[in-house]
């Protein structure tokens, strides 16, 4: 099963929701898909989804599934990889009014270059992205908060 997360922040992700659906109307994905939608507008044609899952909810579906795809934030990422699932994070871009800045771009690439995570920008490269990751090996992920924060916090501020 793939679970497609966009968070609970007050904003839309109506861009990887549609782009999740063209695939799957083009039989592209294979796999049951399931999405928490949060605040997006886009409602999804050809997947089961909910606005918002309670904590229990989400740790069942997380924990059964396969592929978690993602917006940039990263309490949805470091919390896939706590449940060490194949993750593809997809930030939410200023342009598109996803969020107020691009600053999740800059988290993914962050998780990419650890080896933790694969990253796309555009939902264009999704079709390509989804046939070769799971050919793909990711580093075990090691959960320690304070170092891994203050290393995303020195990147950021090196920019």
């Amino acid at each position: 099963m793939i679970f497609i997360i966009t968070g609970t922040q007050k904003f839309q992700f109506n861009r990887l929701l549609k782009g999740i659906d063209i695939l799957n109307k083009k039989n592209k994905i294979s796999h049951e898909i399931f999405a928490q939608i949060g605040h997006s507008t886009y409602l999804p044609n050809t997947y089961n989804f909910v606005k918002f899952l309670s904590d229990n909810e989400f740790r069942d579906i997380m924990f059964k599934a396969d592929l978690i795809i993602t917006h940039g934030g990263s309490a949805a990422i470091t919390t896939a990889l706590k449940f060490n699932k194949k993750v593809l994070a997809i930030p939410r871009l200023r342009m598109y009014k996803e969020h107020v800045d691009d600053h999740q771009i800059e988290i993914v690439n962050k998780l990419k270059q650890q080896g933790l995570i694969e990253t796309i920008t555009d939902v264009k490269d999704m079709e390509s992205m989804l046939k070769n990751i799971n050919h793909s090996t990711f580093n075990k992920f090691k959960s320690n908060t304070d170092v891994f924060i203050k290393s995303i916090e020195y990147d950021i501020n090196i920019l």
